[in-house]
């Protein structure tokens, strides 16, 4: 778990990471650079959940080798699904990541959205959702591993 008293913004405690994959944690189905090593010392704090339609179906193996729990979502309104996996999981617990429409409302569900633009850039209405927007997940990843960052965005 991952712990901080953010001033203004309140006590954050988090057990998960709820990321999407396509777009977010990877530019035409390949992961980013890096990313893994972050997942994987993250993974050492809190669970990791990759939730996706993967668009490119790429995601199990780009994932291979990382300490994470793959989901492949079906069917239609995946927005909706995102968000009651992270309403089941305990929202309050939660960080999430995404780019896309169809994760506006699990960004805003979790208790620390992040919206990342990276290579295939990030929906309006995800940023508008979050709490925070970053460049690529690697800068997200690492202000959760130095928890200063974090509180120094997060901060009124």
């Amino acid at each position: 778990m991952l712990e901080i008293d953010i001033p203004g913004f309140g006590p954050v405690r988090l057990e998960h990471l709820v990321s999407d994959f396509t777009g977010t944690l990877s530019v035409n189905g390949q992961l980013i650079l890096k990313v893994d090593v972050r997942l994987n010392k993250l993974a050492k704090f809190m669970k990791i959940h990759i939730l996706t339609a993967d668009t490119f179906g790429k995601a199990e193996v780009e994932l291979k080798g990382i300490n994470c729990e793959i989901h492949i979502l079906a069917g239609e309104n995946h927005d909706v699904q995102k968000e009651e996996y992270v309403n089941k999981l305990g929202a309050e617990r939660i960080v999430s990541f995404g780019n896309g429409n169809n994760d506006r409302r699990m960004l805003k569900a979790a208790r620390i959205g992040i919206a990342v633009s990276e290579g295939e850039g990030c929906a309006v209405d995800a940023i508008m959702a979050a709490n925070i927007h970053v460049r690529s997940a690697v800068e997200g990843l690492d202000l959760l591993l130095n928890l200063k960052r974090l509180k120094a965005t997060l901060r009124f």
